[in-house]
C-alpha cells in the first residue's frame, strides 16, 4: 500500500485519518458530522464538511502531505444530493435518515412492493435514495438533464477531481440498482418516474480518479488518486477481513449487521424479514445487512435517564459486568427494556418506534437498569440476526462496542458463539485504505481480542427469554 488519507463520513461524527504505506496511523481527528435543516428535514452543510476535511490535511506536517498518494472516502449508504455538470448542487445534500420522499412511496402497491425487493434486493422504505432523487427532481431549481445523484461520499470525492462517479455498495443502497445485473434498473426507477439516467457509472473502490491538479496544490498534495470506498459498514467489514460464516457487528450511533453472500438472496421469504441485500465493497460477493437504529447511543440515553457522567455510567458498567462474570445477577428481578430509542429494527423498521420499560419494582436499583439495558439491546441484536437464518461461527465486532466488556460477553453468550473485538479504532478507516489499493488486510492486524460463551450463561439467558417470551412480543407490538 501507499501513504493514504481517509474520510470517513459518519452518521454523528467525521473521522479523518492519514496512514502510511504499512497502514500504521500517523494522525487522526474527529469532528461533528456538519448538519442543519433546509426547512423540509435534515441535509448536510457541504461547506463545512470540505474545510473539515481541508483543514485536516492542512494540520500534516508537509513531508507527510507530500507522502500522501491516495485518499479513500467511505460513508453512510443513503444520502446524497443532485449535483450539476460543474459540481454545484441543484438539491440540498440529504441525509440517509431523511424522509421527506416516503410520500411518493405510499402509492406503491404490495406487488410493486414485490418487486422492487426482488430486483433491488431493498425492501421499499424512505430512507433509501430513490424516493429522495424523486423528490429532488421535483423541486429543482433550473434544468435536471445533466445532473447526476451522488452519495455524499462520492460527490466529496466529485469537488477533490472534477468527476462524477458512483461505487457498487453505496449504488446497493439507492434502491434502483438491479443486484443480478449490477446496474440501474429502468423498471423499479419508473415507479416513482425517475429516469435511470439520473445515476451515474459505476466505478468499484479500487479504480480511482486523479485529484484535480489545482486542487492538489491548493492543497499542498502531490500527485494523488482519489477513491470511493464505498458504504461505511461494508468497508469496515472489508477492514475487519470478514470472512463467510462471519458476522460483523459494526457499532456506532446505529447498529449494523453484516454477512457476506456468494449470490444475492431476493426469494419472498427474505423480503418478509426486510434485510437489505447489496453489493460487497470488493469482489464479487452480496451482502446481507440490518441496521438497529439504537447502538452506541444508548450510553448517551442512559446517561440522561440516570442523570449521570459520564464516568459514573462507565464504572456502573463495569459493576455491571463483574456481576455477571461473578453469577450475582438474579435475571428475575431485572426490568425488560424494548432499547428503541431511535426507531425499530426489521422485520418492522418502524423510525417513529420509541423504547419501553416494564417491570420496574420499587428496589429498582441503576446497575439492574443499565443491565437490563444491555440485555435488551443484546435480545434485539439476536432477534434481528435471527432475521438472516444463516450459519455464525464467530461474531467480529467494530466501533465504541469493542471496548464495552458487559456488551461483548451478553453477546457472546446470548449467540453461543465467540466475540472478537477490534482493538484498533479506526477499522472503517482502515478498511477504504486497502479497498483503495485492492488488498485485504488479516484481522489479527486489527489486534482484536476474543470473549468466549459461557454455555451456563447461555443457557441462563435462553431460559429468561422464553420465561418473559410474552411481555417481550408485547412491548414490541406497542403502537408507536
Amino acid at each position: 500500500m501507499t501513504p493514504t488519507i481517509t474520510v470517513d463520513i459518519g452518521t454523528t461524527s467525521i473521522k479523518l485519518c492519514a496512514f502510511d504505506g504499512d497502514g500504521s496511523l500517523l494522525a487522526a481527528h474527529r469532528a461533528d458530522t456538519p448538519t442543519m435543516t433546509d426547512g423540509v428535514g435534515a441535509v448536510y452543510d457541504v461547506a463545512v464538511l470540505l474545510a473539515e476535511i481541508r483543514g485536516f490535511v492542512d494540520g500534516l506536517d508537509a513531508a507527510t502531505r507530500r507522502s500522501v498518494q491516495r485518499v479513500a472516502i467511505a460513508g453512510v449508504g443513503e444520502s446524497g444530493g443532485l449535483v450539476a455538470p460543474d459540481l454545484t448542487l441543484m438539491s440540498p445534500m440529504i441525509l440517509w435518515h431523511d424522509h421527506r420522499g416516503a410520500g411518493l412511496l405510499a402509492p406503491l402497491s404490495d406487488d410493486d412492493r414485490a418487486r422492487v425487493y426482488a430486483v433491488t434486493g431493498l425492501p421499499v422504505n424512505a430512507n433509501y435514495a430513490l424516493s429522495k432523487v424523486a423528490w429532488a427532481l421535483g423541486h429543482a431549481d433550473g434544468d435536471t438533464d445533466q445532473a447526476l445523484w451522488l452519495n455524499v461520499s462520492e460527490y466529496v470525492a466529485a469537488r477533490l477531481t472534477g468527476r462524477r462517479w458512483a461505487e457498487p455498495s453505496l449504488a446497493s443502497r439507492t434502491m434502483a440498482l438491479d443486484l443480478g445485473t449490477r446496474r440501474w434498473s429502468r423498471e423499479v426507477c419508473a415507479l416513482l418516474r425517475v429516469d435511470p439516467g439520473v445515476f451515474p457509472i459505476l466505478r468499484p473502490a479500487a479504480q480511482g480518479v486523479a485529484m484535480d491538479p489545482e486542487t492538489a496544490r491548493e492543497w499542498g498534495l502531490d500527485e494523488v488518486t482519489v477513491h470511493v470506498a464505498g458504504h461505511d459498514h461494508m468497508v469496515g467489514g472489508v477492514g475487519a477481513d470478514l470472512q463467510p460464516g462471519e458476522m460483523l457487528d459494526s457499532t456506532g450511533t446505529t447498529e449494523g449487521i453484516l454477512t457476506l453472500l456468494d449470490r444475492p438472496r431476493r426469494d419472498a421469504a427474505t423480503a418478509a424479514t426486510r434485510v437489505a441485500g447489496g453489493l460487497a465493497c470488493d469482489g464479487e460477493r452480496y451482502t446481507l445487512f440490518a441496521s438497529i437504529p439504537t447502538g452506541g447511543s444508548a450510553f448517551a440515553t442512559l446517561r440522561t435517564l440516570l442523570d449521570r457522567e459520564a464516568a459514573d455510567l462507565v464504572a456502573l458498567v463495569a459493576d455491571a459486568h463483574r456481576a455477571w462474570l461473578a453469577g450475582d445477577v438474579d435475571l428475575d428481578r431485572l426490568p425488560l427494556v424494548l432499547p428503541r430509542f431511535r426507531g425499530g429494527p426489521p422485520p418492522e423498521k418502524d423510525a417513529s418506534a420509541r423504547g419501553a420499560i416494564a417491570g420496574i419494582q420499587t428496589d429498582t436499583t441503576s446497575l439492574e437498569l443499565v443491565l437490563a439495558c444491555f440485555l435488551g439491546m443484546v435480545r434485539e441484536f439476536v432477534d434481528t440476526w435471527a432475521l438472516f437464518d444463516r450459519p455464525l461461527d464467530r461474531v467480529k465486532v467494530i466501533g465504541p462496542a469493542s471496548a464495552n466488556p458487559l456488551w461483548l460477553q451478553l453477546k457472546a453468550d446470548a449467540l453461543g458463539v465467540p466475540v472478537s473485538a477490534a482493538g484498533f479504532p479506526e477499522i472503517v478507516s482502515r478498511g477504504a485504505q486497502a479497498l483503495a489499493h485492492g488488498v485485504r488486510l488479516p484481522w489479527s492486524a486489527s489486534r482484536p481480542h476474543d470473549v468466549q460463551p459461557d454455555p451456563r450463561r447461555t443457557a441462563l439467558i435462553a431460559a429468561w427469554g422464553e420465561r418473559t417470551a410474552a411481555r417481550w412480543d408485547h412491548l414490541k407490538r406497542m403502537p408507536s
